[in-house]
């Protein structure tokens, strides 16, 4: 794969402030000049950003609707009323209940939790959610990671006696549910500062603001931002602001002391023993989490990390860790077929974004496949599948193409739909398949450019390989954690050399791990570099090639070392 690769570079005014930025927070200028790349030009900007602290966390009373949903909480639990915690059955709504559900449920007993099934149910509140809450003499459901857009269904609950507080993160319509309490910060009259937070955080949200109110001390509630640790890193919302906060403090609750939930999964994936990271996160126990919502019922997940004690919470990991299983031979055989698709019936050059359908695609699925299909071939995807009657689907989108406006431009022969900039769901009727391939097609043909349908690489700095000192790192190391909109910074080094030691590795030996001198160092640096054989013979014949990477620590057998993990090579 052939990448661009886009230089980030300073304006005339950040220029003009990075000596004085240097001096004041004083580390290496290299570093200053990421700073200044992320927006952040002052001193106070740049110690809440390399320090964070949960003292920078806004006053939850800023979302809207916030005071009526406490006094809402505090008068059901007062007369004893039963309440609902009602959740999306990916990680996002799964930890968001799992959440809100461990907080409360050592005020009231009289509380209960339900996830709706993927495939009876679909996204979002169920008509069967609020029949269940009917039967169990629930008065209040409060609903986290979904609910925005369900008019019909909350006052189908209000006909029966039901309140709703919705607590959601995604975009609302111009029309909000009748609810007690609509708490989302993308609400336009919203004057909340910070509008990315994910469904879990919004949760967190929630009990922060019950613990002022009721004279809590934030002590109490702190143990559970491991949970909204795993939101953000799984849901992919930009990890800034509030988000950073929280990801920061929740990593460390993670890596010292998990619940036992997350500790089973934490063991299943084989991380005891290591320094959990975000990517660790997306990578392994997301997913973990995720299946159970794909392959059975969400409600098992939220099981999990509620669990009492280690024994059950292994019992109920290894349950899960099946379903991924399962998940994993699922997903290679769907994205093996659309792939054949896309290569043998799918005229790719003639289009900008790819829409499949097949209605024997497993529905919990779909979603990853259009993940690969967006990473092989550059486009925005959506595949779709039959369930319940009805066509579902899930789309993924490339950097600078809004796939979520793009659906809502079809909304008038769509049934439902809801996401973000770069991941959105849908679901329509059969007979509106034809006209909405059609519409898609067209607007992305007409709002994608062809360098959008090009992998790029943003690099941060070009440094010199003696750049990369003790020092250098340990001050790298507080831009963590890294994630979207805070990406671990990309350094380029022009003209280095095989020191000597580079070798082929790995299955098949298509990567190298390589040692690396420019001409600013005699001691080789480690590097690796995944895929990348093809650069082999010209690397060990001593040619002079340019790399962009990122650097990262690593630790074998109890010590921590330095290596570049290459993302290319050119040369």
């Amino acid at each position: 794969m052939t990448y661009k690769w886009n230089y980030l570079t300073l304006t005339t005014d950040q220029k003009n402030k990075k000596n004085e930025l240097t001096k004041e927070i004083q580390i290496d200028p290299v570093l200053t000049e990421l700073l200044l790349k992320r927006g952040i030009s002052s001193v106070e900007e740049a110690q809440k950003f390399l320090y964070p602290s949960l003292s920078d966390l806004h006053d939850p009373f800023l979302l809207p609707d916030m005071e009526e949903a406490i006094r809402r909480i505090e008068q059901a639990i007062g007369n004893k009323e039963r309440i609902l915690i009602y959740g999306d059955y990916d990680v996002d709504g799964t930890t968001a209940v799992s959440l809100v559900y461990k907080f409360l449920r050592k005020i009231t007993n009289n509380i209960d939790y339900y996830i709706p099934d993927r495939y009876d149910e679909g996204y979002g509140i169920s008509i069967q959610g609020i029949d269940y809450a009917v039967e169990t003499d629930v008065k209040l459901i409060i609903s986290l990671d979904c609910g925005i857009k369900a008019i019909k269904k909350v006052a189908y609950a209000k006909e029966h006696g039901i309140d709703f507080i919705i607590c959601d993160h995604h975009m609302p319509d111009e029309e909000l549910p009748d609810a007690v309490a609509v708490v989302d910060a993308k609400r336009a009259d919203s004057i909340y500062p910070y509008n990315e937070l994910s469904g879990c955080g919004v949760g967190f949200k929630l009990i922060h603001a019950f613990s002022i109110r009721n004279g809590l001390a934030f002590s109490d509630i702190e143990p559970l931002l491991d949970l909204v640790a795993i939101s953000i890193a799984a849901d992919i919302v930009p990890i800034t602001g509030e988000n950073r906060v929280m990801m920061h403090f929740g990593l460390k609750r993670l890596n010292a002391n998990p619940s036992f939930g997350l500790r089973g999964i934490i063991e299943i994936c084989g991380l005891s023993k290591k320094p959990i990271t975000v990517n660790d996160i997306a990578f392994k126990i997301g997913p973990r989490i995720n299946a159970s919502g794909r392959m059975m019922n969400g409600k098992e997940a939220v099981d999990l990390m509620l669990a009492g004690d280690m024994s059950q919470a292994r019992e109920k990991a290894v349950n899960i860790d099946k379903y991924n299983e399962d998940r994993r031979e699922l997903d290679k055989r769907i994205t093996d077929e659309a792939v054949d698709f896309v290569d043998n019936r799918f005229n790719i050059a003639e289009h900008k974004s790819i829409v499949l359908y097949n209605e024997t695609w497993h529905k919990g699925i779909i979603g990853i496949v259009a993940s690969r299909l967006t990473e092989k071939y550059y486009r925005p995807a959506i595949v779709l599948t039959k369930s319940g009657g009805m066509i579902s689907g899930s789309a993924r989108s490339v950097n600078n193409f809004d796939v979520y406006k793009a659906i809502e431009a079809c909304k008038d022969i769509l049934e439902n739909f809801g996401g973000h900039t770069y991941a959105a769901g849908l679901t329509l009727k059969e007979e509106n398949l034809s006209e909405f391939k059609r519409r898609f097609d067209e607007i992305s043909f007409e709002e994608i450019e062809s360098k959008m349908m090009q992998p790029q690489i943003t690099v941060d700095a070009e440094i010199s390989l003696n750049a990369i000192t003790p020092r250098f790192v340990q001050e790298l190391a507080l831009f963590n954690p890294f994630g979207p909109e805070n990406e671990n910074p990309v350094f380029v080094t022009r003209g280095v050399l095989d020191a000597g030691g580079s070798k082929l590795v790995g299955r098949g030996f298509h990567h190298i791990k390589l040692e690396l001198v420019d001409r600013t160092v005699s001691e080789p640096v480690q590097a690796i570099a995944f895929s990348s054989d093809e650069h082999f013979k010209k690397i060990k014949e001593k040619q002079p090639v340019d790399v962009c990477y990122t650097i990262e620590e690593n630790r074998h057998g109890g010590s921590t070392y330095t290596q570049l993990l290459v993302r290319d090579i050119k040369g």
